[in-house]
């Protein structure tokens, strides 16, 4: 069980204050946000694989049948280096705290799920009556892209199958040709790279476990940081001037501008795109991207080190 408590000691270590928190404070997040996206998954990904191992250990001292099939296709003298057969007694009482917390971990991401396929039901059944198709015979009219007649300005892509981008008058008349691109093409970025996935697995986790420092933070970024990796794929295109102006007339209404507005993120991201941070050098990124890629393998070598040790 040596092995289980050093797992779980490293999911203190990442999942309490100090490193999620310190993620959050830094700089360099707001000038690479797909990078940092990447480095929050890569925690969170280890966290969540640092359980399960722990867990499948755990069951693997506590109940013999575990213990036989997870160690069957090793080969003699391995199980023995795990000292499995002679588990302390709060075993079992960690096997069914960690059996419970996946449990949980499931059923807060099956109901995310859930309730987002409500949702974008819910949009779609809102779509058609705004938008209803054409009698037979006649073209649809429906594409990748849906403009709606609505004074309100708004553009938002709806995922699912198929997806569906929609834009409203109101959007058309109020933003230039560029300006509309550039919309068009930030809307796409989340699409491209599946922010909606992202979003669900972090408001899940942050649901199912809002004292947990690292899901809460994690949340929290996510939702920024998928908008300024949108705003960087639409500025890398359309230019930051134009992003930033599209940006404006879009959410003027709500009073983006204003500093007591509840869309503080609004401001930051036009603030942001008017003088955008300058970008971390690519040997930074590289770096940062390789060195999060290797945090997962942590669980991994804490698990199968005392094995190799055995068949060395």
């Amino acid at each position: 069980m040596t092995v289980c408590l050093l797992l779980l000691s490293a999911v203190v270590l990442m999942a309490a204050w100090p490193v999620p928190r310190a993620l959050t404070r830094a700089s360099w997040p707001e000038q690479e946000p797909v990078v940092a996206l990447w480095v929050w998954q890569c925690l969170v990904a280890t966290v969540l694989l640092c359980c399960l191992t722990a867990l499948t250990l755990g069951a693997a001292a506590v109940f013999h049948t575990v213990r036989t099939q997870v160690f069957a296709p090793a080969p003699p003298g391995v199980a023995e280096a795990y000292d499995l057969t002679t588990a302390p007694v709060w075993a079992a009482s960690l096997t069914v705290l960690l059996a419970c917390g996946a449990a949980w971990t499931t059923a807060m991401l099956a109901r995310e799920l859930v309730e987002a396929r409500r949702r974008r039901g819910r949009a779609r059944a809102h779509l058609r009556e705004r938008a209803p198709d054409l009698p037979g015979g006649l073209p649809s009219g429906r594409g990748p892209l849906l403009v709606l007649e609505d004074e309100y300005p708004d553009a938002w892509w709806l995922p699912g199958s198929p997806p569906q981008l929609i834009v409203t008058t109101g959007a058309l008349h109020r933003l230039t040709s560029h300006q509309l691109d550039a919309v068009l093409t930030h809307e796409r970025g989340h699409a491209r790279a599946h922010h909606d996935w992202l979003l669900h697995l972090s408001t899940a986790l942050a649901t199912g476990f809002p004292r947990v420092p690292l899901f809460t933070h994690f949340c929290d970024q996510t939702h920024r940081l998928v908008e300024l990796a949108a705003d960087d794929t639409a500025s890398r295109r359309c230019g930051h001037l134009t992003t930033a102006l599209a940006l404006i007339e879009l959410n003027q209404h709500r009073g983006v501008l204003s500093c007591a507005n509840s869309h503080r993120l609004l401001g930051e991201r036009v603030d942001r795109l008017l003088e955008p941070p300058p970008r971390l050098d690519r040997r930074h990124r590289a770096l940062t991207t390789t060195v999060a890629s290797l945090v997962p393998l942590l669980p991994l070598l804490i698990t199968f080190a005392p094995g190799l040790t055995a068949l060395a």
